[in-house]
């Protein structure tokens, strides 16, 4: 069988020149995934003060973004490519590590992973998708859109923690002296000008863009100014460019070892808090770009679905198995396709560029968080802009929306902010008198939420410590 007739190119409109041009594409514009992922998760210590190597997360990101990559496009054919989520990675570098070991954490990715699986295969995902309302789901994206923003600035030095010695209840503030100083914040800075610059004249790679700029820039500050500390990553020319990838972190999992850790009902929350993010995020992913390349069927449907969800649940398996964090399909897949790819073969184009990043470590650890951090921003942007999708004169989907949306930077914490927002939802149908209307996953679902707000007092009444 030729490889025009088993990826369809010529069915679908499109040429082997069209596939290749869109797989770099789709690769030049996700490929700062490769920096932020190792900075997120990098910067972040499990329970027991661990931290993870930056080089084997560039390893470990690169790797399970060429394989899954790879099998969406030979599995699924469609030019979706896959690699660790922004958000997902998040709520394992914040809300998992804190509470147990890496290796628990990713255990916990890998059981989200079986889990969507297994919802896809059984057909639940309907019901798990129609359990919450449209709007709701909007907002949890936007909430986590804020929450990435609040971490960038956070992590580039632009917002710091005022000091417990200061007295005051003003808990964060400009710089670390209440204003901005050094040259590590200027190079935020003019990151985040240059890439909200780019962003604004639609430039193709315009987080990429940024980042490399940046860098290049924060090595010749660094060079030539007097600079105590950049951080996580000082911005120097490496010694070589090209090294042996670094396996160390891939199997590095425990399945069940965050249920001992964090406790039983901290880790189903935080399992499901995954599934929630991965499934829908991928859901929405999935048909915005298929319809964009034009291959919706006349019901308005994606073809093979099933088995399209069922490669981006298996990725984030391959995910926790290389902790690189819950894989997931990429909506920057949108490049590739407005540069007129069609079909998977343009996954192995964009799978293939990931191979060829492991063996680019060296060059791939020298980017600042500084020049990383403005990516953050543009990301939280790209998600802010879900908010329009929230009809905010109905204050029975408006005040749970807007909970869920502010809970997530304000508790530094996704799972408390998708609790707020299910809780007060659930209540203001209750008072309103329609709480029919609450499919009862979310009743249920919501219950837990209950016990996990208030644990302390159900462990004190149950005399469990």
């Amino acid at each position: 069988m030729s490889v025009d007739r088993y990826f369809r190119i010529s069915e679908r409109g499109s040429t082997l020149g069209r596939e290749i041009r869109g797989g770099f594409a789709t690769f030049f514009t996700m490929a700062y995934i490769l920096v932020l992922n190792p900075i997120i998760l990098g910067s972040a210590k499990d329970k027991f003060g661990h931290t993870l190597d930056t080089g084997q997360l560039v390893t470990a990101t690169a790797l399970v973004a060429c394989v899954m990559t790879i099998v969406m496009g030979v599995g699924g054919n469609l030019p979706l490519a896959i690699a660790a989520g922004l958000g997902l990675n998040a709520v394992v570098a914040f809300q998992l590590a804190p509470l147990m070991s890496w290796a628990d954490a990713m255990g916990l990715v890998v059981l989200e992973g079986v889990v969507i699986c297994v919802l896809v295969l059984t057909g639940l995902r309907e019901a798990v998708m129609n359990a919450i309302p449209q709007q709701l789901k909007q907002a949890i994206g936007v909430g986590i859109g804020l929450f990435i923003a609040f971490i960038g600035f956070v992590d580039a030095g632009f917002v710091s923690r005022v000091p417990d010695a200061a007295h005051t209840t003003v808990p964060v503030q400009l710089g670390a002296v209440g204003r901005l100083t050094g040259w590590p914040v200027l190079v935020f800075c003019l990151g985040v000008l240059l890439t909200v610059a780019l962003l604004a004249r639609r430039v193709k790679g315009a987080i990429l863009i940024s980042i490399v700029t940046m860098t290049v820039v924060a090595i010749v500050i660094d060079a030539v100014a007097d600079i105590k500390s950049w951080g996580l990553t000082t911005p120097e020319v490496p010694d070589k460019v090209v090294a042996a990838p670094d396996f160390g972190l891939v199997g590095h999992f425990s399945l069940f070892g965050g249920f001992a850790e964090a406790g039983v009902l901290t880790a189903v929350l935080l399992v499901f808090t995954l599934i929630l993010s991965d499934f829908f995020d991928a859901m929405g992913t999935i048909v915005g770009i298929t319809a964009e390349a034009g291959l919706l069927d006349e019901r308005g449907q994606v073809p093979g679905i099933g088995r399209v969800l069922f490669i981006d649940g298996a990725a984030a398996v391959a995910g926790g198995i290389g902790s690189a964090s819950s894989n997931t399909a990429y909506i920057e897949s949108a490049a590739g396709v407005g540069e007129g790819a069609r079909t998977g073969f343009a996954n192995l184009v964009t799978g293939g560029l990931f191979g060829l990043a492991l063996f680019l470590t060296p060059l791939l650890t020298i980017v600042p968080l500084q020049a990383a951090a403005p990516a953050l921003i543009a990301v939280g942007f790209l998600m802010m802009t879900h908010v329009k999708h929230i009809d905010w004169d109905d204050y029975e989907i408006a005040v749970p929306a807007f909970l869920t949306i502010a809970a997530m930077p304000f508790t530094y914490s996704i799972t408390d902010g998708i609790g707020a927002g299910f809780l007060a939802y659930v209540l203001i149908k209750t008072v309103v008198g329609r709480a029919r209307e609450v499919n009862w996953l979310l009743w249920a679902v919501s219950a837990l939420f209950l016990v996990y707000f208030a644990i302390d007092p159900v462990e004190q009444l149950l005399g469990v410590r």
